[in-house]
């Protein structure tokens, strides 16, 4: 940890010891309880490797209303998230700690991969804003957002799941989150190859046998099976992996 750091976070901030801190805005808060109480982001969070605080936006609107969101210029369908909020929320949040990355998830961003959440699990400080209505204005994007990202060529309500995985995905891979911390090196995608097939007890199940050599104790030969079979998936399932 940098002396800057130290300086920066009072010890009575639990981010303050953290592996990774990240921050989110949303307008629907509620959508994120579940998906981090639970499972290794719990697990995470309670070893104090990475802290996730889920900010409402509304705490920065515009009126007593509560408003975060306006009519689009130049008419059409669906709401806009406003300038004000954002840019309010965004620097408070900064005057706290120097952010890495600023992260809108949007459809229209960089579809989200294994080798991105490999690049932001060596991070220390995240900012997610989760997108709603018709989206941000453009000029949030261009003033603040430093990596725009989509998990696929589809549109959800809102950034609220989007962001929920992006964290999953990245808070996996800090060292010390997962009881074997190899296992995430032979997960799918590592090495652009689909992870081979895995097999537990019974032995025989319904006629199908486990493999002889996953039994054999040979380790070596067992893992050049193992790199075999993975390259033998990913040339049936996803050839266009082997392209890259």
């Amino acid at each position: 940890m940098s002396p800057a750091r130290r300086w920066k976070w009072p010890a009575t901030d639990p981010s303050y010891l953290c592996r990774m801190h990240i921050d989110i805005l949303t307008v629907l808060p509620e959508l994120l309880e579940s998906p981090f109480a639970h499972s290794m982001m719990k697990r995470a969070q309670e070893k104090n490797l990475l802290t996730i605080r889920v900010h409402q936006l509304r705490k920065w609107a515009v009126n007593d209303y509560g408003q975060v969101d306006d009519y689009q210029y130049g008419g059409g369908a669906g709401m806009v998230m406003m300038c004000e909020p954002l840019a309010k929320a965004i620097e408070e949040l900064s005057a706290e700690r120097k952010f890495d990355e600023i992260i809108y998830m949007t459809p229209d961003g960089v579809t989200f991969n294994q080798k991105m959440a490999n690049a932001f699990s060596l991070k220390e400080n995240l900012l997610i804003i989760c997108g709603h209505y018709k989206g941000i204005d453009e000029r949030i994007r261009q003033q603040f957002v430093t990596k725009e990202i989509s998990i696929g060529d589809f549109v959800l309500s809102g950034g609220e799941i989007p962001a929920a995985l992006l964290v999953d995905a990245i808070g996996r891979l800090i060292p010390g989150v997962l009881n074997d911390e190899t296992s995430a090196l032979t997960d799918s995608f590592q090495d652009n190859l689909l992870a081979p097939p895995v097999y537990t007890r019974p032995v025989d199940f319904r006629g199908q046998k486990v493999p002889d050599i996953l039994m054999s104790g040979n380790h070596k030969l067992i893992e050049e099976w193992r790199h075999d079979q993975a390259i033998q998936r990913t040339k049936d399932r996803r050839p266009d992996l082997l392209q890259d």
